[in-house]
């Protein structure tokens, strides 16, 4: 199969390319009845839209979403749903000089390996324009976790190049944070650590005026969650996190928890010991001291924050020189003109949370239909 669907209970199933007339999602599974409006969709759309700050690619897409089927009078009607996102400001002429050259750290050669043919304009199928379908499938996922059980997927950026922020508590971090300085102006890189976000502006616009760029990390928190989401073997619910954080351009490596800081310690320090909680309404909740497992046991969700850490690669499109070869094989040099961000991280983040919060509607979605009523 070709691979352009995603999950099981909740699918969806994307199309489109950089520089072709859009990009479109068609999504299954969605439940009925669930308020959904063009406005809500682009909020999201927005904040992964290129042009928004100085720090990212200047091309200009409004990223209007049009909602073709699924939604009625304003709410889902549980039948497919397909939103498009048309594309307005390709400039393909930019890539010509190139089509037969093979751009370092891109997809070109692997898609020739591969098809025989490739759409050279900014790379096609694998760039991350494809994303935007899967931002506005984002947008209905999160709201089904919100309203099945108080779910929320925050993600923000932690480190950019040697830069890192200091996050105390990543499960308190807020949406207002990642979005907005203390001054009402806009985060433009998504980090909450103000001073650290200073410095990664700095950092990133150095970087694009000497025509290079600069990789780094995000994080992703879901909090509100059940106990209970995932399975043992195959779809662990930490397994399908990653396909689908891996499935996004230019992630190199995905941690969860204590992540790879597992490998010095020993079990006991590793351990997150067990205790319960008094619930406002009176109910005991089984939770944990400490949270290195980072609300995963076994592949199945514990209840505790699920946390989240995707290291980015820098971007692969630069202005300056680089050492190459054509189709044929011959020695070139390439220079790529186009317009690219000279770090992803600041764009990356709603993307992120959209793969997980399609993650978790699919695993709430199935693991709510393997329940039985009570016997009466």
């Amino acid at each position: 199969m070709a691979g352009n669907s995603f999950g099981q209970a909740f699918r969806i199933t994307t199309a489109g390319e950089s520089h072709g007339p859009g990009n479109v999602v068609i999504m299954d599974g969605v439940p009925p009845g669930i308020p959904l409006s063009v406005e809500e969709l682009q909020a999201d759309l927005d904040r992964r839209k290129p042009g928004q700050s100085k720090i990212v690619t200047q091309r200009k897409e409004d990223d209007l979403p049009e909602i073709l089927s699924g939604v009625f009078e304003g709410r889902t009607t549980g039948t497919s749903l397909a939103i498009l996102i048309r594309n307005q400001d390709q400039r393909s002429k930019d890539y010509g000089n190139i089509k037969d050259l093979y751009r370092p750290g891109h997809a070109d050669f692997s898609f020739d390996a591969k098809y025989g043919i490739r759409d050279y304009r900014g790379g096609g199928r694998s760039s991350a324009r494809e994303t935007t379908s899967r931002v506005a499938a984002g947008v209905v996922a999160k709201k089904i976790i919100a309203r099945a059980f108080g779910g929320k997927v925050i993600g923000y950026v932690s480190q950019v190049g040697e830069i890192r922020a200091e996050i105390s508590d990543p499960a308190t971090v807020t949406f207002e944070q990642v979005e907005t300085l203390p001054s009402g102006e806009p985060n433009i890189v998504r980090c909450p650590d103000l001073k650290a976000a200073m410095a990664m502006v700095e950092l990133i616009d150095e970087c694009r005026k000497a025509g290079d760029s600069i990789g780094g990390a995000a994080e992703i928190v879901a909090t509100g969650l059940p106990a209970g989401l995932g399975e043992p073997v195959f779809d662990k619910i930490k397994a399908d996190l990653a396909k689908a954080l891996f499935s996004l351009p230019a992630v190199l490596g995905v941690e969860y928890g204590i992540g790879f800081g597992c490998v010095t310690m020993r079990g006991t320090a590793h351990n997150d010991q067990f205790t319960s909680q008094k619930m406002p309404a009176g109910e005991t909740r089984i939770v944990t001291r400490t949270n290195r497992h980072g609300g995963i046991l076994g592949g199945i969700t514990t209840g505790m924050p699920l946390m989240l850490r995707v290291a980015v690669k820098p971007t692969s499109s630069l202005p300056v020189i680089q050492q190459t070869v054509n189709r044929a094989g011959e020695p070139a040099e390439i220079s790529t003109r186009g317009r690219h961000d000279p770090c992803l991280l600041p764009r990356f983040i709603p993307m992120a949370e959209a793969m997980v919060a399609i993650v978790l509607a699919d695993h709430w979605i199935r693991w709510r239909g393997q329940q039985l009523p009570e016997e009466h």
